[in-house]
Formats: C-alpha cells, structure tokens, sequence
C-alpha cells in the first residue's frame, strides 16, 4: 500500500478523478498532439466551501498521444495528494509542457501513466 500523506495533514482537501464524458483535444501550433473520448478528469478542492484548487484538469493516456512529439525532461515534482510527477517537453517546443504519475499513491491511480499539458503551452479543447 502507498497512500497518499497529504490527505491525513490536510483531512479537508478533496482530490476526485473520473472518466470523462468530453472529448479532448491538445493541440500545439495547430498540429493535434493528443485526441480521446477516454480522458480522466482531475477535480482538486480544499476548506470548507469546496474552493477549487484549479480548473479540471484532463489526464490523457499514452495510448491516445503522439509520444513521438514528446521527449521526458529531467524536471520532476512532488505532490503529497498525487504523488511525484514526471515531465515530458515538446521537441522543438516547449519545455516540461505535460506531466505523468508514474508510480501515484493509491487514491489516484486512475491517472497512473497519463499525461496532463499545460493550457497556456497548449491549446486544450474540450467538447
């Protein structure tokens, strides 16, 4: 088991994946750089009143991914609700623009091996 310690310091922060109903789009200077109808979707809140973390985000499977336009950067992070995050950057765009969980703590493992991309290094469309 690896649970994620976030949840016992902060009992009042709420992170929930589902599978997404929407179809999504990432696009990068108009080429599709991922396109599924089978993304996750990411909801993060925290308090009293439910304030929103950030706007949901979409994790899309590798399978749904033009990885040959990726490359994995060195750049990591730590999250104590998901877990360590891993950074890819385009090729000849720009840096640690999307990121994957490789190995997340137990709570999110629906997002296990997905990627997420940054809105403002993408166009992200959502339908």
């Amino acid at each position: 088991m690896n649970p994620a310690p976030g949840f016992k310091k902060y009992p009042t922060h709420h992170v929930e994946t589902r599978p997404s109903a929407r179809h999504v789009r990432v696009m990068y200077e108009g080429e599709v750089i991922a396109d599924t109808r089978e993304a996750v979707e990411l909801v993060e809140d925290h308090g009293e009143g439910k304030k929103t973390v950030a706007p949901i985000v979409y994790y899309v499977s590798r399978k749904d991914v033009h990885m040959d336009r990726l490359i994995r950067s060195s750049h990591q992070t730590h999250c104590p609700f998901k877990g360590d995050a891993s950074y890819f950057s385009v090729t000849g765009g720009p840096e640690n623009a999307a990121w994957s969980y490789e190995a997340p703590y137990d709570e999110m493992m629906a997002i296990k091996e997905r990627l997420a991309f940054y809105p403002e290094k993408f166009r992200i469309e959502v339908s």
